[in-house]
Parts: C-alpha cells; structure tokens; sequence
C-alpha cells in the first residue's frame, strides 16, 4: 500500500494515514475483506512509529471502515455503513465547514459544486437507498 504522506504538514500523520486509507476503500483500491499490512509492516514501510499507525487503524475501527481481528488483522469492512444518524450529523458539520473555508479562500459556489460532482464520480458514488 503506498501512502503519501506530509510530514511537514500541519496534519497529524495518523490523521492522514486514516484519511489516504478511506480515500483506498471509497476509490476501490482496497476491497471488502482485504487485508491492510499489519501495523509493523506498515509503521515500517512508511517511516513513522508503530503507535501512530496503531491510532489510525484504531479510529479506522472505531468509524467502521475496518474491523481488527488478533489473528487475521486489519480488515476492510463492508461498505457502504449504515447510514446513521451520527455518521450524517459528522458529515453536515464537516461539510459545513469545508463550505465556510472554501467561500473564505475564494472557491465561487459553481466551483465547489462541480469539484464535488468530480469527486463523486472519481469515487463511484451511487444513490444508496
């Protein structure tokens, strides 16, 4: 798995290692039930200490696009989650602000709309019902 990651970023590298996983299972890069590198392989392939990639694996879990079994490891789950009302109300809140942030740097609402709809293609997104 390769990871891009910024480490003169002011994101924390556990967060951006969370967010290029999620961004694997939404592109279809990583698959239902497929395995990640463990945290040892993975801390090591990346360059970075075994607990941070244990954080990230850890939040993966905790939002449930993973589940972590002792023996089998990291595993993809299946998607897409159940649409509950705590996973909507954290998307509203992070849309409402990457909204506010991108009108504050200039980003017209045509703009916005058609990079999202970009993105949505990019990752296949359907109706889910």
């Amino acid at each position: 798995m390769i990871l891009n990651l910024d480490f003169n970023s002011d994101v924390p590298i556990y967060t951006q290692i969370k967010e290029q996983i999620i961004k694997s299972i939404a592109s279809g890069d990583l698959k239902l039930n497929e395995s990640l590198p463990s945290v040892r392989n993975m801390a090591e392939e990346i360059g970075v200490n075994l607990h941070t990639v244990n954080k990230s694996y850890n939040l993966l879990k905790d939002e449930g696009y993973i589940n972590i079994d002792r023996r089998k490891g990291a595993i993809v789950n299946n998607l897409p989650l159940d649409k509950k009302d705590e996973n909507v109300e954290k998307i509203k809140s992070t849309l409402e602000l990457l909204t506010a942030q991108s009108y504050l740097l200039g980003m017209s609402k045509e703009e916005f709309i058609d990079y999202s709809n970009k993105l949505f293609d990019k990752y296949g997104v359907k109706d889910y019902e």
